[in-house]
């Protein structure tokens, strides 16, 4: 910026003062619509559940009583 009272300085090109920011419109305050409201949907779970909402034990032949795999023979 250039002082008034110093010749010395000179105006480097790029910084000259930018102009004025024009103010943003300002949105209307009209009356809000209702928005529709989306209804909400019991989801079923994939696997059956006790009381507890825990998955239901099921045997399986796979795996031992400790949820280990049973190794076949080859």
């Amino acid at each position: 910026m250039r002082d008034k009272k110093d010749n010395a300085t000179f105006d480097l090109p790029g910084f000259s003062p930018a102009a004025p920011l024009e103010p943003e419109p300002k949105r209307g305050t009209g009356p809000r619509g209702k928005r529709a409201i989306m209804k909400q949907v019991q989801l079923e779970l994939l696997e059956a559940t006790d009381n507890s909402g825990l998955p239901v034990w099921t045997r399986d032949d796979a795996l031992d009583l400790t949820g280990l795999p049973v190794w076949a023979p080859n």
